[in-house]
């Protein structure tokens, strides 16, 4: 059949004309989906001030969008090719920029520099520290700050210009020799010092608390009340210009100095000039040793070809110059001391090291502790207090040690406790297990105050006003012994806790109204409430449809559970356990006194997808999700997840400090995926 070959996705049609290649649907599905992602995550990293992912995430997600536009052009029409920033909000008014501000693109080793590099035709580099900070433009004419705009859209930002006008290194009247209309380019951040101190005065007065410098300065600059900017304490560079009428410079230094001499200040005291690949690679390295030393966040540096001329002859892509590239840093790393290994107990009794370490800031964030999963991953790692010890925030958010930098010759190896250091209970290590367990579960504060929680916590129970301070507040006085007292609480001691410092007739009341709302409950939420081993929100929703109400699953027998599609022997042995536990029991009876429970609504599995039926276990610990995220994405992808591994298991999803579980996956032959293949289906 002749004629042009035509693929449709949605309302967009592609034809072959000129292509190589026809893309097929599970590609345009996978850019359709990236271009999905990336969209949510640029307005809410732009507009809102608040991103959902770390920058690891998002770039590996647009780098794989770009692949996928290289390969097929057609996509890049409305792909991440030709996208900067998202669009306004409409909080603000909004202008156009006289000159596109676009972005930058992202080169993330070596030899992705080396290929940019061959290419140029000029090898005079004017290397910058890359700020993570947000970008604005602010406008002058005749020497005076007219408008402060915005990145935005990258063709139209939002009016900034009043809370410009308050941060002090960009100067309302420009000195010296300057042309009569000029847009000067930068970027806003906040100091580390101003970062922390923010925090800690907004966490003495209760209110909000920034996750970062970048988030704080990008919160502070789009403030609708510029006395708010002004209090935040905020700093500026300028590197970069748009518009202007006339250009009495040649090359990136230079401007630096013009900068300077009309009042901005520049990052010209780390600026390198590199003539080769050997001498970037050596600014890079040496910048990424002092990273921890510089006052403010950067997450790279920027490579200029630094004449002027030949930057506008190269000129632009839809979305960056062609002139210029941002040198990534990986995740951000620093050292510290070791001061101690404390031990935390959890609702299930197990006991995790965390290690308590002399406080660093590592990428705007500062970290005193980390999780150390064991004692295997202790001795695996061969940690003594007082060591120096490297830490890196996985995906740039969760701190982990990844090494020892420096041993201490004098410390001796940590000895794990075999007594609960909470209640002193005995503590036993089951066979086949890594985890250590403290078996007084009856009378462990640590476990209650756990199990309660888990109870009140967002998908059961959902109280607001019951965090753990309050729960451990209420439970030192007596007035909760277990989960049925939180229902009866206020009745019974509403008059005295009114009394309380920091409570008060209306957080009385609202904890109240929480309490009261809380009573009429769907089933698969009380079942992940009440806290049966291995049985998490998503096996919590299977139950609920097989059974329909507390009672037919209390009653069902161990074999009638094992037949349940996603219940595994280990699991179902629980189950009936946990139900025929006396003070289980008790604690059930009294509870249902106090509460209603709803049928829960059917089970949703994707009926197709490339996990579709699959039965996968995780195990071990993950550096980029949680357990409930990587859950809910395999379900998603219409998989059964199991607590189990039995010959019936698909594939086991195994993290860092997997014990038994991948252990005797290996002796039945099932397919083991890291982290990475989990990564590589989510994105294919």
């Amino acid at each position: 059949m002749g004629g042009d070959i035509s693929v449709v996705f949605g309302a967009r049609i592609f034809y072959n004309c000129g292509m190589s290649e026809t893309p097929d649907l599970l590609i345009l599905a996978e850019h359709a989906d990236l271009m999905k992602k990336l969209s949510a995550w640029d307005i809410a990293y732009h507009q809102n001030d608040a991103p959902l992912v770390d920058d690891a995430t998002y770039d590996a997600a647009k780098k794989r969008a770009l692949e996928i536009e290289v390969q097929y052009p057609e996509l890049a029409t409305d792909g991440a090719s030709t996208r900067v920033g998202a669009a306004v909000s409409d909080k603000f008014k909004s202008y156009p920029h006289r000159v596109p501000m676009l972005s930058i693109s992202d080169v993330f080793n070596e030899s992705d520099v080396a290929d940019w590099f061959n290419k140029l035709s000029s090898k005079d580099i004017f290397i910058e520290l890359k700020v993570d900070g947000v970008s604005y433009s602010a406008r002058y004419e005749h020497g005076r700050l007219v408008r402060g705009l915005t990145r935005g859209s990258g063709v139209a930002g939002e009016d900034i210009t009043e809370n410009l006008k308050t941060i002090s290194d960009i100067p309302q009247q420009l000195h010296g020799d300057y042309p009569d209309v000029i847009e000067v380019r930068g970027e806003v951040y906040m100091s580390r010092d101003d970062f922390l101190a923010l925090n800690a005065a907004a966490s003495e007065s209760g209110d909000k608390v920034f996750a970062n410098p970048r988030n704080a300065a990008a919160g502070s600059l789009r403030q609708l009340n510029p006395a708010v900017t002004a209090a935040r304490h905020l700093s500026a560079f300028a590197y970069t210009y748009g518009e202007l009428s006339v250009r009495t410079w040649k090359t990136q230094s230079e401007y630096f100095d013009r900068l300077e001499s009309w009042g901005f200040k520049t990052t010209r005291h780390w600026a390198r000039h590199a003539h080769t690949m050997p001498e970037i690679q050596c600014a890079y390295n040496d910048t990424m040793m002092i990273r921890a030393d510089i006052p403010f966040d950067i997450d790279g540096l920027v490579l200029k070809v630094n004449d002027i001329d030949t930057q506008e002859r190269m000129g632009a892509r839809a979305n960056s110059p062609r002139w210029e590239v941002a040198y990534k840093f990986p995740a951000a790393r620093g050292i510290t001391t070791l001061r101690d290994i404390t031990v935390q107990v959890g609702r299930t009794g197990v006991l995790t090291p965390v290690a308590e370490l002399e406080p660093i800031n590592i990428g705007g964030v500062l970290v005193s502790r980390a999780t150390l999963h064991n004692a295997d991953e202790i001795a695996r790692l061969g940690l003594n207090v007082g060591d120096k010890v490297i830490v890196q925030r996985a995906g740039d958010v969760i701190p982990q040690i990844i090494g020892v930098a420096e041993d201490n010759p004098n410390a001796a190896p940590f000895v794990f406790p075999d007594r609960c250091p909470v209640c002193g209970g005995n503590v036993i290590q089951e066979s086949g297990q890594v985890a250590r367990r403290c078996v007084n579960t009856l009378g462990c504060p640590a476990q209650r105050i756990g199990e309660l929680e888990h109870f009140v916590s967002r998908k059961g129970f959902d109280i607001d006003g019951l965090g753990t301070k309050q729960l451990e507040l209420f439970i030192s006085h007596g007035w909760i012994k277990n989960a049925a007292d939180i229902f009866t609480l206020i009745a019974r001691h509403g008059d005295e806790i009114k009394r309380m410092d920091g409570f008060g007739e209306k957080s009385v009341s609202n904890l109240n109204a929480s309490i009261e709302h809380a009573r009429d409950i769907e089933l698969h939420r009380f079942l992940f409430a009440i806290g049966i081993p291995d049985v998490g929100e998503v096996t919590a929703k299977i139950l609920a449809h097989a059974f329909g109400t507390l009672d037919a699953l209390r009653t069902a027998p161990v074999w009638k559970l094992k037949q349940i599609d996603g219940i595994g022997d280990v699991m179902a042995d629980e189950i009936v356990s946990f139900f025929n536990d006396e003070h289980n029991t008790a604690v059930l009876d009294e509870l249902l006194e106090q509460i209603r429970i709803r049928a829960s609504g059917p089970v949703v599995v994707a009926p197709s997808g490339p996990l579709a039926g699959k039965r996968v276990v995780l195990t071990g610990t993950l550096g980029n999700y949680t357990r409930d995220a990587a859950r809910e994405i395999l379900e998603r992808m219409g998989a059964r997840v199991q607590s189990s591994v039995s010959a019936k298991t698909d594939i086991v999803l195994a993290g860092a400090d997997a014990g038994s579980k991948l252990t005797k996956a290996e002796q039945l032959g099932i397919t083991i995926w890291n982290e990475n293949d989990f990564e590589n289906v989510i994105n294919g």
